[in-house]
């Protein structure tokens, strides 16, 4: 099947999308019901998102302070030649790093990490501190959690938006 874009997604497709996002584990039935569709219409309509790599995957999000975790923490690394995290696959020993992004500036590589208490994120500090030079930043709070993805007219105008967040 040719890969499916933003613009080839139609107003039914952006419905089944608005609902999963709010709430993946919806059965066929109910999505169906809710998006004015019949069941095995769904269904065939899913399946195609999927496999067009629309839908990337379903899970559950844990809360990690809810689990024992409640220190988090951003950081920012610059990894020294030949020790790069990534490169030499040691981010599986570090169970406190929850999401690794690869980015363009000062630093190769930004990690969210997670940790029982300061004195737990501190020992993780101090053993990514063997990669490179790392830059810490404690998150207090979030702004804004987890966005759902609703571009159903095409890329907002950006110049008519006001934040309402500050």
């Amino acid at each position: 099947m040719a890969s499916r874009t933003q613009k080839t997604l139609d107003a039914l497709d952006w419905r089944i999308l608005r609902e999963l996002q709010a709430e993946a584990r919806l059965s066929y039935n109910e999505l169906a019901r809710r998006v004015g569709l019949s069941s095995p219409t769904v269904a065939e309509r899913v399946r195609r998102l999927e496999e067009a790599g629309v839908i990337a995957g379903y899970r559950a999000e844990v809360d990690p302070a809810k689990v024992g975790l409640p220190v988090m923490a951003l950081v920012h690394l610059r990894c020294r030649p030949g020790r790069c995290l990534l490169r030499t696959r040691r981010a599986a020993v570090y169970p406190e790093i929850i999401e690794v992004l690869k980015v363009s500036g000062a630093h190769c590589t930004v990690l969210k990490v997670v940790a029982a208490s300061h004195a737990h994120m501190e020992t993780v500090i101090d053993r990514l501190n063997e990669h490179g030079e790392v830059q810490t930043s404690v998150v207090w709070s979030s702004g804004l959690e987890r966005r759902a993805i609703d571009w159903e007219g095409g890329i907002p105008d950006t110049a008519a938006i006001t934040p309402e967040w500050g």
